[in-house]
């Protein structure tokens, strides 16, 4: 998910455009730039709404599956389930 902050469209936009992306949800990688004007004002309330909505802020390393995945339309990875 694309936070946008590198368009510098002010702090407000970047937050809603993180907190009500359609695509936010479980396993979203949000994408944030180094060097964005507002990120580093507004992250702390990115991350307090995230937690607020549910969810939890892992490593990108628990979400990235190795193997035994497929990938939907929106570029999520999908375990497989075990064949039994």
């Amino acid at each position: 998910m694309d936070s946008l902050d590198w368009k510098e469209l002010g702090c407000d936009h970047e937050i809603n455009q993180v907190l009500n992306h359609k695509h936010l949800g479980n396993g979203s990688i949000i994408l944030f730039h180094n060097d964005a004007k507002y990120t580093p004002e507004v992250l702390d309330e990115i991350l307090k709404g995230l937690k607020e909505k549910g969810y939890e802020i892992v490593p990108v390393s628990e979400l990235i599956h190795k193997e035994s995945y497929t990938i939907d339309h929106e570029g999520r990875q999908i375990p497989e389930l075990p064949r039994g």
